[in-house]
């Protein structure tokens, strides 16, 4: 591949919760991730010109001044509300009439550094499993979004991309999982064709709602908390931690028994002898002992096909934009 091609093409993982550019730095990868999310605070000249000062990703909107990315985390806190998403469920959020402006906004801060204009492969939910999800509104208007921006766009289901990121010593044969903010993608690839991919809805704002209600927290402070401390290790005195360990494993046996109903009723599986290997990747799967607790579910609940060697993705974080680089250079 020319070199200029290999240095344009641009993997984009546009999550719930993130959204994460990767591209190709020397003989290496580089990555650059924000928050897929955003907050409103009072205008005034002096807080725009600050903001300005520290490079923060911000619009103007009349008497408010837009934060976005991933500086809203810490007005959000600051200002005791939670920030608001573009995305909802892995989708363009419905109920938030300034999302795909925001989106494109937090996109555009993120493709401002790159180069070149070249292939560009952006990931997309799978529909959720017994449901046929329209998902041609979401796919299409980001793929409009990016076309804008000129780039040559493709897109990859975000399964299918973890598969790319992690398998391709067994030539992209085995299953991809994405656990993510907003979903659990799941994608069977032989050959590194995808013979099977769905989503479960549960996953980590799944776990933060659920927490916060329980707790009286905010679910954007819940977030912060299961990011910086929580690990899976039996049960907990302080009553947020014991919360995040429950939703935790009832969002871990959705996933498990999602798997063993899709496995069980799919006439495509590839029909071999060789055991397929697991690659589990996304932030909800960072937690210290996640690994383990999967793998235990997942055994337990006695899957109709053979599994081998479930592990936790090289860098989980990162995965999926990694699988769509991979595509975009196979493309370009």
């Amino acid at each position: 591949m020319p070199h200029n091609q290999k240095n344009s093409a641009i993997g984009l993982d546009i999550g719930t919760s993130r959204v994460c550019l990767a591209q190709i730095a020397g003989d290496g990868f580089q990555y650059e991730t924000q928050l897929n999310a955003f907050v409103s605070i009072p205008y005034s000249k002096i807080t725009e010109n600050v903001l300005q000062k520290e490079n923060v990703p911000h619009s103007i909107n009349g008497s408010e001044i837009v934060v976005h990315g991933n500086e809203s985390d810490r007005f959000a806190d600051l200002l005791n509300v939670d920030t608001r998403r573009t995305m909802n469920k892995g989708l363009l959020n419905p109920t938030e009439p300034a999302s795909l402006d925001m989106l494109r906004k937090i996109v555009e801060s993120l493709l401002a550094r790159t180069k070149d204009r070249g292939k560009l492969c952006f990931t997309v939910p799978a529909a959720p499993l017994g449901a046929e999800e329209n998902l041609t509104y979401h796919e299409t208007t980001l793929r409009q979004v990016l076309n804008e921006l000129g780039y040559d766009v493709m897109s990859i289901n975000e399964g299918l991309a973890v598969v790319y990121s992690e398998l391709e010593s067994s030539n992209y044969t085995g299953i991809g999982i994405s656990c993510g903010g907003g979903l659990c993608n799941v994608c069977v690839s032989y050959l590194s064709v995808p013979v099977l991919s769905f989503s479960v809805p549960r996953a980590g704002d799944y776990i933060d709602s659920a927490a916060a209600a329980i707790t009286g927290e905010r679910a954007n402070r819940v977030r912060i908390t299961k990011e910086d401390s929580f690990h899976f290790n039996g049960f907990f005195a302080d009553k947020l931690q014991q919360a995040l360990s429950v939703y935790y494993d009832e969002m871990i046996q959705a996933l498990v028994q999602a798997m063993k109903q899709a496995f069980a009723n799919s006439r495509n599986l590839p029909k071999q002898n060789r055991p397929l290997p697991i690659v589990v990747s996304g932030g909800t799967a960072l937690p210290a002992g996640f690994l383990s607790r999967f793998e235990k579910i997942l055994l337990e609940a006695e899957l109709p096909i053979s599994t081998s060697d479930i592990r936790l993705a090289n860098d989980p974080l990162h995965t999926s934009a990694r699988g769509a680089l991979v595509a975009a250079l196979a493309d370009a």
